[in-house]
């Protein structure tokens, strides 16, 4: 393993050189820790991607996907649904894993609650939910001050989301936008079919369609879409692959393609021709969009030394 990483690791970073030398400049790794850094940030992005696809080739526990069950992995659970041909069930813990995220201190715990009812008799499963969204809201909000206790929390691209029914930020409405957004079309499996008919089969088209489709959802703006769809991806539902960064509405990854292409994340370098560059970076590297995306928001964070960042 140690070894495909060092030869991935030289090859990406030919591939760099490859793209200066092509025209592009890239001063925002002129120095070697800065390229070397962003290789490495590359490569765990190329990793995390890879994950959801290794652990669909291993056998699945079925605690996975049960709530009460300590070892309860929404994303897990997902590859489990899918690989059983409820495909429903497994976009909907796609959405939740999405929404609610995975926290630092208490991983899972919140979306495992919730999904779980908190160990009540019926879990909110899609069949429950899709018929009475209104149901699951009215719930979490009677159920907030115990959702939010023991250290729940939501993942970090999502820590500004709310349990509290009085907020504008409320989670309930969140979930009952999703749902109606889905039922538009009658379910999941028709919505990702009619996104691909579509778009004749073009899996980056269908991933553009989609993607301002879901402005309907409440809340979930650049990273909660492009997180959520390109997990659907890796879950194996539908052949879609992200077709850009979405640079215009990002924060992270538009400072870091500032400090890329223009030597500081201040660069005064507008979002669309940041966006025409990374197209140009992407073709000579062939990463996929959501490596760049993942890699350069992480690398802006840290550009001269490598740092594991999660959530």
């Amino acid at each position: 393993m140690r070894e495909q990483h060092e030869d991935l690791k030289q090859e990406l970073g030919l591939k760099l050189t490859r793209v200066e030398q092509n025209g592009l400049f890239l001063p925002g790794i002129a120095a070697f820790e800065n390229k070397s850094t962003l290789v490495k940030q590359m490569i765990e992005s190329i990793r995390r991607v890879e994950y959801v696809a290794a652990i669909s080739g291993r056998n699945i526990s079925a605690d996975r996907a049960d709530p009460s069950s300590e070892h309860f992995d929404p994303i897990r659970a997902a590859v489990l649904k899918r690989q059983s041909g409820d495909i429903e069930e497994a976009c909907w813990l796609v959405f939740l894993a999405t929404h609610f995220g995975k926290a630092s201190s208490t991983g899972w715990q919140l979306t495992k609650d919730v999904y779980g009812a908190l160990g009540g008799n019926h879990n909110w499963s899609w069949p429950r939910v899709s018929f009475d969204p209104t149901a699951m809201s009215n719930w979490i909000g009677r159920n907030q001050l115990t959702l939010r206790s023991d250290g729940r929390k939501f993942g970090n691209h999502r820590k500004y989301e709310s349990l509290d029914p009085t907020k504008s930020n409320w989670t309930g409405e969140v979930i009952e936008s999703y749902v109606n957004w889905v039922m538009q079309y009658g379910s999941h499996a028709e919505l990702f079919d009619d996104a691909l008919n579509q778009s004749n089969g073009d899996e980056k088209l269908a991933f553009r369609t989609l993607y301002r489709s879901m402005n309907e959802v409440k809340r979930f703006g650049r990273t909660g879409k492009f997180d959520y769809l390109t997990m659907i991806a890796k879950v194996g539902v539908s052949n879609i692959d992200a077709d850009s960064t979405y640079m215009s509405e990002a924060t992270g990854p538009l400072k870091g393609a500032r400090l890329l292409f223009g030597g500081r994340t201040t660069a005064n370098l507008s979002a669309a021709m940041l966006e025409q560059k990374v197209q140009e970076l992407e073709s000579v590297l062939g990463v996929g969009m959501q490596v760049i995306e993942d890699s350069l928001c992480n690398w802006q964070k840290s550009p001269n030394r490598f740092i594991k960042f999660r959530g």
